[in-house]
């Protein structure tokens, strides 16, 4: 390991397994893991299991990096694969396996194709199959892929955006090629335009699968039949009352008991500054809430529950809603979220009653990439930075939370400097982390110093930093803040060893 990732690992806290069969209402966030990503951001993230190994498929502008993760939540990387003609970015992966072959299906949202890759022993991947858009389909701008597995056959619906809305169906043939079965062409009625996040459930044997239109503000249900077509069930549009779809984004669902719900997040339009972005420019903003439907007999979406965001939640401009876990009683969700920068966890109980656990400010927006991913007894969650100047994917394990009250974070960070240092560089360096206090405000309190023992086990280390954090949602904004960021490549170069040590001590 280089020194410069070294020193931008101090603040990795690997928290020790413990069993999630206590009580929901207290889980919490540990970070695991982070790696570098070969792209400039993490658009969507996506995992596997094969042969009882665990792959982590981190998506960017341009390529695609593969990682193993272990049962810690270590990320372990693998390779890299460049997507068609190198752009992307990557959007809407779904892996999956076809009559005996696993696949990883990946939607080159500016490349306007569907890419089909293997997935090999190691977890990496071989492209075998690529379909481009054509006046038929609807994949200029493809941003999300569902596979549906029917009696005979499986297909990969495709949502795209802007240029050509629209829904689409494809048969996946035994060799990972797509064919053609259907295009709905988005209109008035239906909920296709712009369509970021698809679930299926199934309900009385028959197939029904539901979309979100992020540009036309609503959401809507589809009956899927056995040779891959479909038909519009319902269409639920937003309103400034007790509806909350203006800018639909994500979709999930769960079934609890008899009940079968579908999720639905926003990241409203008022949080879009590009010009000409937003179709709609009348939009009213009344609120940021995470929306739960009902399905009924005939697979339709009702209306059932509106969780509001307050002081408490972290739910502004929702991009990714995952399901942690389920048991016939309640299922526990997280949402990512872009502009709130957080991941939110929630708990949805049996009645359909939406309700905050906790929440981890990450410190950076997540977009499309967020993936929850179980290994054993243990839930991960997998996070991708949007942000273009933190190319990082992050592991987090869901445990219970530990109790700080009346504790405080002590990050201590020690540091070796190169023998060719200079002793104005060093001066220079010294200053530039003192003044991480002026810039990142979750900092509360840095003291510094020369080391002055005389035992002789120092190992070169001669400068110690030590900052103090109220949280852990602190030390996570300051980790990946672009003060810090910019502080590990401007001194990085000076530093042969950093070794960091981080502990809670009472006020």
């Amino acid at each position: 390991m280089n020194n410069i990732k070294k020193w931008f690992l101090f603040g990795v806290v690997l928290v020790s397994q413990i069993c999630l069969s206590q009580n929901s209402d207290e889980l919490m966030l540990y970070r695991q893991d982070f790696k570098d990503i070969s792209g400039n951001n993490t658009v969507s993230v996506t995992s596997y299991e094969k042969n009882g190994a665990h792959f982590v498929y981190a998506g960017g502008v341009g390529n695609v990096d593969v990682y193993n993760m272990d049962k810690e939540g270590i990320l372990t990387p693998i390779s890299n694969h460049e997507l068609y003609m190198k752009k992307g970015p990557a959007r809407g992966m779904v892996a999956d396996n076809i009559n005996g072959t696993d696949f990883l299906f990946i939607a080159n949202k500016h490349g306007n194709v569907i890419e089909t890759f293997k997935i090999l022993d190691n977890g990496s991947l071989k492209r075998v199959a690529l379909i481009e858009d054509t006046d038929k389909t609807h994949l200029g701008t493809a941003i999300t892929l569902q596979v549906v597995h029917m009696k005979k056959a499986s297909y990969l619906f495709v949502g795209g955006l802007e240029e050509t809305p629209g829904l689409s169906s494809f048969k996946i043939q035994n060799d990972g090629k797509l064919t053609h079965v259907q295009s709905m062409k988005d209109d008035e009625k239906i909920h296709t335009d712009g369509i970021i996040g698809m679930f299926i459930h199934r309900v009385k044997g028959k197939t029904y699968l539901y979309t979100s239109g992020f540009q036309d503000n609503g959401v809507s249900s589809f009956r899927v039949y056995e040779n891959g077509k479909f038909k519009n069930v319902n269409n639920i549009s937003d309103n400034t009352t007790d509806r909350y779809l203006t800018g639909a984004y994500p979709v999930t669902g769960v079934t609890l008991g008899d009940s079968k719900y579908v999720i639905v997040g926003h990241r409203h339009h008022k949080y879009y500054k590009r010009g000409g972005f937003i179709k709609r420019t009348n939009f009213v903003y009344h609120g940021d809430a995470v929306s739960v439907f009902k399905v009924n007999k005939k697979g339709a979406l009702i209306p059932h529950f509106i969780l509001k965001d307050d002081e408490t939640t972290k739910l502004q401009g929702q991009t990714r809603i995952e399901i942690v876990s389920t048991d016939n009683n309640e299922a526990v969700l997280a949402v990512g979220t872009r502009d709130d920068a957080s991941i939110q966890l929630l708990k949805l109980n049996k009645e359909g009653i939406l309700s905050p656990i906790n929440y981890l400010e990450t410190g950076f927006s997540i977009y499309y990439g967020l993936r929850s991913h179980k290994i054993g007894n243990d839930n991960f969650l997998i996070a991708g930075s949007f942000r273009f100047d933190l190319g990082k994917v992050a592991t987090y394990k869901i445990a219970p939370k530990i109790n700080r009250e009346g504790k405080i974070l002590r990050h201590m960070v020690n540091l070796k400097y190169k023998k060719e240092a200079t002793k104005e560089q060093i001066k220079e360096a010294v200053n530039t982390f003192v003044n991480l206090k002026n810039e990142i405000n979750e900092i509360a309190n840095i003291e510094w110093g020369i080391n002055d023992s005389t035992e002789g086990v120092s190992k070169g280390f001669t400068h110690c930093f030590t900052l103090t954090f109220n949280n852990e949602h602190a030390r996570e904004i300051y980790l990946f803040h672009k003060a810090h960021l910019d502080l590990v490549s401007k001194i990085g170069p000076l530093i042969d060893d950093v070794f960091v040590m981080d502990y809670w001590v009472k006020k």
